[in-house]
């Protein structure tokens, strides 16, 4: 089948139209005729939309669909407090430095002895070097016979030795940092703890460490929720998650140096309700314009410009609006504003001018768009319409969550740290391919939110999961 030129039909239908009018104002039409032909038109319009946005590819770029990197946004003001620099090593961390001189003694080009000539100065080279260290630790308790009673009594072991053979935490933290963090498959992660101590571990004793540290970051995880409470706004989204051969959902609450994941077999309100945020919350919510979030009334909305630009590509791509080429171009311009501003908004009068550019497109897109016809009587459901309409009416009905961003500074364009923050979900996915249980699925969403705050807050992952694990957090 041959290609369509998408430009050349759209310009011949407009040239059409405009044939018809012209002759409509010069009365040359009954008035039967101008009825019919204008009905004509009006389906014409529709299915024209209709078919160029389906011969039209979607992509990362004109669509909703995941892309391999986000921009980075600075469209609001930060609410955590920065990257700290840590100071405190990990229990099994040592450093070997050493120091040695490289002397002169005979001049290279003389010969001359340069023994007792003081020196200038150095010229340093450095190397770093690994050396693995296997630490094993040996108690032996005492047994002895009491002469008295005959009674056998026998030494006490250190509290953190309960059986026969103990795994310390440096060992369970590198474990668990392969499967978390870098996200290496069990059956890996065990060949590359045997090369470190020469000695397999199961897969049931990793798994268990990956166990101990989720009851372990209980106490961490309330009080990181009571804390995300607080902040003024907060990014939110949730992507598919395969556990045990079904479909769950991993739903994330970001905002300032805290992350949150949770998993649930449901995506919409059955599960925000089970987790129980944003019931509680009183601040904005950023999103993707999905109907569960929006349900929520008690709460502000700020809808993902990304999300939006795509889309609004989209429709100049597959219809060439203009309504939709103008908007594109006011919310880029509105987001390079406020990006370089340092109270991260516009002025009163700023965003009254936004306002009435942002309305004035709205009608104009009113116009260009084809009408939908009228339900026919009897007809259940909802009329079906087109990606451009179905976008036109978000941009209508929800101004104030679009143009958030360019009013508070707490709000960001783009929902993209909640979106970065579940990245590393879908690669943990490709890895694993599904999870066995919920159980560690749960334990995955909880540890990987504990990594990603204390890495948002500038600690090494290694030191965190042994912190965690000994109760020092």
């Amino acid at each position: 089948m041959a290609n369509i030129n998408k430009t050349s039909v759209r310009e011949e239908m407009d040239r059409l139209k405009a044939e018809f009018q012209r002759q409509c104002a010069e009365k040359l039409l009954s008035q039967e005729s101008r009825l019919l032909l204008q009905s004509v038109f009006t389906l014409l319009e529709l299915i024209l939309a209709i078919f160029l946005e389906k011969k039209t590819a979607k992509t990362n770029k004109n669509s909703s669909k995941p892309s391999s990197q986000t921009d980075k946004d600075e469209s609001a003001l930060p609410q955590g407090k920065g990257k700290t620099e840590v100071v405190q090593a990990a229990d099994n961390h040592r450093i070997t430095e050493t120091t040695s001189i490289s002397e002169v003694r005979y001049c290279s080009d003389c010969g001359e002895d340069l023994t007792s000539v003081p020196c200038l100065s150095h010229e340093r080279r450095t190397r770093i070097d690994i050396q693995f260290e296997k630490v094993v630790e040996h108690v032996d308790a005492e047994v002895k016979a009491c002469p008295t009673c005959t009674h056998t009594v026998k030494g006490e072991f250190p509290a953190d030795m309960a059986g026969p053979l103990q795994y310390g935490n440096g060992l369970k933290a590198y474990a668990i940092n392969l499967l978390v963090c870098q996200m290496i498959a069990l059956n890996r992660v065990q060949k590359a703890v045997k090369a470190m101590i020469g000695q397999m571990i199961s897969e049931a004793t990793l798994l268990k460490f990956v166990l101990r540290l989720h009851e372990a970051l209980a106490d961490w995880e309330q009080s990181a929720l009571e804390e995300l409470l607080q902040n003024p706004s907060l990014n939110v989204d949730e992507t598919s998650l395969r556990v045990e051969q079904k479909n769950h959902w991993i739903h994330v609450y970001a905002s300032g140096d805290i992350t949150l994941k949770f998993l649930h077999r449901s995506r919409g309100k059955e599960a925000i309700e089970h987790i129980d945020i944003i019931p509680r919350y009183g601040g904005v919510i950023i999103h993707d314009c999905w109907a569960s979030y929006l349900s929520y009334t008690h709460c502000g909305h700020g809808l993902c410009g990304s999300h939006l630009l795509r889309e609004l590509t989209f429709v100049v791509d597959a219809n060439g609006y203009e309504w939709a080429n103008d908007m594109k171009s006011l919310l880029q311009a509105t987001c390079k504003t406020v990006s370089v501003r340092k109270r991260k908004k516009l002025i009163k009068k700023e965003y009254a001018v936004l306002q009435q550019q942002y309305r004035e497109i709205i009608a104009r897109g009113e116009q260009e768009l084809p009408e939908i016809p009228a339900k026919p009587k009897g007809q259940r459901g909802k009329m079906a319409k087109t990606d451009a309409h179905n976008l036109w009416e978000h941009l209508k009905n929800y101004e104030m969550a679009v143009l958030l961003f360019a009013k508070e500074s707490h709000v960001s364009f783009t929902n993209n740290r909640a979106e970065r923050d579940l990245r590393m979900s879908k690669v943990k996915q490709k890895v694993s391919g599904c999870f066995r249980s919920a159980h560690y699925a749960q334990a995955y969403c909880r540890i990987s939110s504990y990594l990603q705050t204390m890495a948002n807050k500038g600690h090494n992952p290694l030191i965190a999961i042994q912190m965690a694990l000994s109760g020092r957090i």
